[in-house]
């Protein structure tokens, strides 16, 4: 997560789908309490903030 200024928007939107369905997926798995670490779920919504914060970053670089 550290190289997301390197990635491509494109890039960063495929991780950000990848992201999301891990969380998903991550959400059942708790419902049905197949889960051992609980701290992956913030994990995965602070990933997915940091690529929502550059991507829109990006956006408005552009639009200026």
């Amino acid at each position: 997560m550290k190289d997301l200024h390197k990635k491509s928007i494109g890039d960063l939107q495929k991780s950000l789908k990848e992201l999301r369905q891990k969380l998903l997926s991550f959400r059942f798995d708790s419902a049905t309490s197949q889960i051992k670490n609980v701290k992956t779920a913030r994990n995965l919504k602070r990933d997915i903030a940091r690529i929502l914060t550059e991507i829109n970053k990006r956006v408005k670089s552009d639009n200026k």
